[in-house]
């Protein structure tokens, strides 16, 4: 059952990634081959500018091994794993970098590292993950939000995670992006909190003027198959249309993202937004096309 497809960074989104220029990014504890891989991937696409921070050692016989000449580059030696995200976020927040991008360290750590409020690399909006996911080079993407940071996000969270995927999708060319709020139902049920929540999202967009076709609660597959919508009668401007999946809490967005990746071969570009910079949150297990698909999705989120 597991997809032998090979997963292809889109072209769409590198040419929309392209259209903003190189970017300065820092590479947070860089040495490990599959991270190397990615990010000379993303210079050789004239995304990024990389300032490595790692094992300088490891790091030069990694660029090495991939004979890639990485003199021109900055590169800054930190053999503590933990102490090389404190180091990244602090570039950021001294504008040294515009884009922060996860290499072989444990989420939580760079994230912690990021959070640091005398850093000032958030504000008033509150970060949350977007996942861009696509089949081929030339697929129509579909958003999945928010899979990978907040947990279990209260109603007010839920507005931020909305706002920033719908600032998101803009950013790639979807200028009125119709979002699903996701539920196991399509009916407003006192026993199916999400629905509720999901209702009541519905609603507040509406009332907040938010650029956006928005409705909840939908089930996944009215969501995204106008036959399955047709069938059950469900007639408005996201049923079967989705752009943008909201998810009720981490487990559904994580969970549908890697079915996505393992059955399908999708592409599963993430990245954090909402901050004063993108950060690339990566699983230390994706390939170097997803690693430099998030890249090219950090660069469109500035």
């Amino acid at each position: 059952m597991l997809s032998k497809k090979e997963i292809v960074c889109p072209e769409n989104l590198l040419r929309c990634a392209k259209s903003k220029g190189v970017v300065k990014a820092v590479i947070v504890n860089a040495g490990k081959t599959v991270v190397m891989e990615s990010v000379k991937q993303a210079v050789d696409s004239n995304l990024i500018e990389p300032v490595f921070v790692g094992d300088k050692t490891i790091i030069n016989k990694c660029a090495s091994d991939l004979k890639w000449d990485i003199s021109k580059y900055q590169v800054i030696n930190e053999t503590d794993e933990n102490s090389t995200a404190p180091i990244g976020a602090k570039l950021a927040s001294e504008n040294k970098v515009k884009i922060i991008v996860k290499g072989h360290i444990h989420t939580d750590v760079l994230m912690k590292a990021v959070l640091k409020r005398d850093l000032n690399l958030i504000g008033k909006k509150r970060l949350s993950h977007v996942w861009h996911m696509t089949l081929d080079k030339n697929d129509k993407p579909f958003i999945i939000t928010d899979g990978a940071l907040n947990v279990l996000p209260k109603l007010e969270t839920k507005m931020h995670i909305l706002k920033n995927s719908v600032d998101f999708a803009k950013r790639i060319g979807i200028q009125r992006p119709k979002v699903s709020l996701l539920s196991a139902t399509e009916e407003v049920l006192e026993s199916v909190p999400s629905s509720l929540e999901a209702h009541e999202i519905t609603k507040r967009a509406k009332s907040e003027g938010i650029e956006a076709d928005v409705f909840g609660p939908l089930a996944f597959d009215n969501s995204v198959s106008e036959k399955a919508a047709e069938i059950k009668r469900i007639k408005n401007a996201v049923a079967g249309k989705t752009d943008i999946l909201l998810v009720p809490n981490v487990e559904a967005g994580n969970a549908l993202v890697k079915m996505m990746i393992h059955f399908m071969g999708a592409c599963a570009a993430g990245v954090v937004v909402g901050g004063k910079v993108p950060v690339v949150i990566t699983s230390r297990a994706d390939d170097t096309q997803a690693r430099l698909a998030s890249m090219a999705a950090a660069v469109v989120a500035l």
